[in-house]
């Protein structure tokens, strides 16, 4: 859900993303980002202030091909399948915060580290 990350980013201000759990999503056809909110049609900017608010919502998605590679060997960004990395890419262009860490495996140290522009 983009916008509930937006908020967070608002609300925490972090300069860098860990996203965790990649390795689960490997198998599915396709994946769905959450990149908007609507209610009776009408956009909603921001982040609804109340649960009521929040369950009035209509979530806007955006379909994007998934894999079917185990990740979980992947030592560097560049050795995700590239709708993997497509995904990722994706995430971190519609936070508008690089994703520095990707979690490609259950294990504490199954994990990737990016170089981002922005230190």
């Amino acid at each position: 859900d983009i916008v509930q990350l937006r908020y967070s980013n608002i609300i925490n201000g972090f300069t860098h993303v860990n996203l965790t759990k990649l390795d689960v999503l490997s198998g599915l056809a396709e994946l769905k980002l959450g990149i908007g909110y609507s209610v009776g049609g009408e956009p909603v900017y921001g982040y609804p202030a109340s649960l009521e608010g929040l369950g009035a919502v209509d979530v806007e998605y955006e379909t994007m091909p998934g894999w079917e590679e185990d990740i979980s060997t992947a030592t560097s960004f560049e050795e995700l399948p590239q709708t993997c990395q497509a995904y990722v890419l994706r995430i971190e262009e519609l936070l508008g915060v690089p994703i520095r860490w990707i979690g490609n495996g259950p294990g504490r140290t199954e994990m990737i580290e990016r170089a981002t522009t922005s230190q």
